[in-house]
């Protein structure tokens, strides 16, 4: 784990570092190859320099946001952006962490994606890449 992956969870209340860290191992389980990085404050994971996943603190819990979830057609991933593509599931104890969501979820990180990397470049117009694992 990085320094600031682990700076990160160390900053968290108990029970929130708990979530954190079994969610960082289940991400880095199923994208081994993704880089990993805090980004705007929280850990994130990227594909080819795009971001995919990611977890934050907020008021409500530890969220799990995808970035492209929008699409995966899960009903779990209950909370849609209003801009973009995103999806999320909020947790307030590790128990409520199904190991299989998780998997399935980032197998669909890895084939459903938004360019995100190039949205600045795009003025904002989000284009659907094509061809994923």
């Amino acid at each position: 784990m990085s320094k600031d992956i682990q700076q990160y969870h160390d900053q968290q209340m108990p029970e929130d570092k708990v979530i954190c860290e079994l969610l960082y191992k289940h991400i880095c389980q199923h994208l081994a190859a993704a880089e990993r990085k805090v980004w705007h404050a929280h850990p994130v994971w990227f594909l080819d320099g795009n971001p995919v996943v990611g977890y934050s603190k907020q008021k409500a819990g530890i969220r799990l946001m995808f970035w492209s979830g929008a699409d995966f057609d899960e009903d779990k991933l209950a909370i849609r952006g209003e801009k973009f593509k995103d999806a999320s599931i909020f947790y307030r104890s590790a128990t409520e962490i199904n190991p299989d969501d998780i998997r399935r979820w980032l197998e669909k990180a890895q084939v459903i994606q938004w360019d995100y990397k190039n949205l600045v470049k795009r003025k904002g117009v989000l284009i659907r890449i094509e061809n994923q694992a």
